[in-house]
């Protein structure tokens, strides 16, 4: 597996991130979040990946601009 997500499963993760659900920089967190959508285990794991990495890209791109 590498880091291509679908443009689907991009668009379902900025859906959520617009709705104002809060997530964080670990997965297995992330993963237990999503467990209360109707997601098949693969969807589920894919889009807590994509969160888990935005957000660590998120907090290293914070630490640069301090």
């Amino acid at each position: 597996m590498g880091k291509t997500k679908s443009k689907s499963i991009r668009k379902a993760a900025k859906t959520l991130n617009v709705e104002g659900v809060k997530f964080n920089e670990n997965f297995d967190k992330n993963k237990r979040i999503l467990e209360g959508l109707s997601l098949s285990k693969k969807l589920r794991n894919q889009m807590a990946g994509l969160f888990t990495r935005t957000k660590k890209q998120q907090l290293v791109a914070e630490k640069k601009m301090q």
